[in-house]
């Protein structure tokens, strides 16, 4: 998968289309990344004691990796994730399709 959890991207379907935010989570075997921000769920718990209140609680919720791009952050736009493969150091780095500059 070519996102990574601390990327920052930008939700291109959907109902939170143009959003921006971080990758919280990355769900490879579903094909799902979770968003700060964006799709947000509400779920609503009861009191477990007398005492307590209930609490109303607002989580992101998984959305597809398809509806999401990754931001560059030398030239700020949303971008395709290509891979350039170094054999001196052995290591394979992300790098953007459109400035050619590698992607932590």
């Amino acid at each position: 998968m070519k996102i990574k959890t601390n990327d920052t991207v930008k939700i291109i379907a959907g109902k939170d289309k143009g959003k921006e935010g971080k990758v919280l989570q990355v769900l490879p075997k579903m094909n799902r990344v979770s968003v700060e921000g964006v799709n947000l769920l509400t779920k609503y718990l009861k009191p477990s004691n007398k005492n307590q209140k209930g609490q109303k609680i607002q989580f992101p919720s998984p959305i597809d990796v398809s509806s999401v791009k990754v931001i560059c952050p030398n030239c700020s736009k949303p971008i395709r994730i290509g891979y350039k493969v170094d054999k001196e150091k052995n290591s394979k780095d992300r790098v953007c399709s459109k400035c050619k500059s590698i992607i932590q």
